[in-house]
């Protein structure tokens, strides 16, 4: 029994020095792969990519390559657990070395407002022309349906419950809902509100793209329609361009947004009707990288859009006053978006 027990731990002694011989052979061929991949990422990871040669910077995918495959043998002939440690650690930072993100979120925020986002709007071309006619058209429908029939009305603005801006309201009724607002409580729910509401208009007009663009279009024709509902409704007691300005101090950044999510939308579902040489799922996924970046400023306008309908159109009671801050906002976005160029401005798609 004892030359039995004896000989099992020798067979045990023998495979474990036999695993070891096979570990270090394997290590041996391959470690200097693993050295200058693990000095090239350490390198990377310390921000000394500029340190780094042509020739580092070429071999660095297939020294991840070959990484990986090590790690893989490793695994699948049961070499020594530290050995498979270090190479599952090796390869994960090399895994960010090669397909991580390029830079942090200041240095993509400060080059988002550089140019990236306003080269993203440039880039939906005639989804913009077609998104803005569109609103036009909602607009024109809706003036002409509630003046060919006021009871429409009540259809393309909801219910409107206890509120006065209905047709029959009397001029002084109207007038007021426009001025002498600057003592009413719970603003800051108001503009919580209505941030809410567009942004629920944005995000639908931009999702809905995926069927062809459709969807975006019907949602524009019928958010605008209100719109002309309500232009037709004050136009009718010499209100007009008093709701115009009470409407443009936040309705120039407001419209704005909508057109661009509208034109994003729109901008996917072409792009998956008439995909042209590409394939339809390709062309759609460059359409909406695109078409995202848009989106992530469009959220950024819905918010002051809020907090100017919410606060200054409130706060501030001069028509002229508020005509002069939203043209002031629309010649902005315009500049921003049309007229800021930046040399090194670049989109992702």
């Amino acid at each position: 029994m004892i030359a039995r027990w004896f000989g099992k731990n020798a067979g045990q002694d023998a495979a474990v020095e036999a695993a070891a011989l096979r570990s270090d052979r394997f290590r041996q061929a391959r470690e200097g792969d693993w050295q200058r991949l693990d000095a090239i990422v350490t390198r990377i990871e310390g921000g000394r990519l500029r340190k780094l040669s042509d020739d580092d910077l070429l071999a660095l995918p297939a020294l991840y390559r070959t990484v990986v495959s090590s790690l893989a043998i490793a695994r699948e002939t049961s070499l020594d657990q530290a050995l498979i440690s270090y190479l599952e650690g090796l390869a994960r930072r090399a895994w960010f070395a090669v397909y991580g993100p390029r830079e942090g979120l200041g240095a993509w925020l400060a080059r988002f407002f550089r140019g990236g986002w306003s080269a993203a709007v440039r880039g939906l071309g005639r989804d913009l022309l077609i998104a803005l006619a569109v609103m036009v058209l909602g607009t024109v429908v809706g003036w002409l349906l509630v003046s060919s029939n006021p009871d429409w009305f009540y259809s393309l603005m909801g219910g409107m419950g206890d509120d006065v801006r209905v047709p029959g309201a009397t001029r002084e009724a109207l007038r007021h809902t426009l001025f002498g607002q600057q003592d009413q409580n719970g603003l800051s729910m108001f503009a919580a509100f209505l941030f809410s509401n567009n942004a629920q208009v944005s995000l639908f007009a931009f999702a809905l793209g995926f069927a062809f663009g459709v969807p975006s279009v019907l949602l524009l024709i019928h958010n605008t329609a209100g719109l002309g509902a309500l232009l037709w409704l004050y136009h009718g007691q010499g209100l007009t361009l008093d709701l115009i300005g009470w409407l443009a101090i936040h309705g120039t950044t407001e419209l704005f947004a909508i057109l661009l999510a509208g034109a994003a939308g729109i901008h996917i579902g072409r792009a998956m009707a008439f995909p042209g040489d590409l394939p339809v799922l390709t062309a759609a996924a460059v359409a909406g990288r695109r078409a995202a970046q848009v989106m992530v400023g469009v959220v950024l306008m819905l918010v002051l859009a809020a907090l100017l309908e919410g606060f200054g159109r409130q706060l501030i009671d001069s028509t002229t006053t508020r005509l002069a801050i939203g043209g002031t906002m629309l010649a902005l976005w315009n500049a921003y978006f049309f007229a800021y160029r930046p040399a090194r401005a670049r989109v992702s798609n």
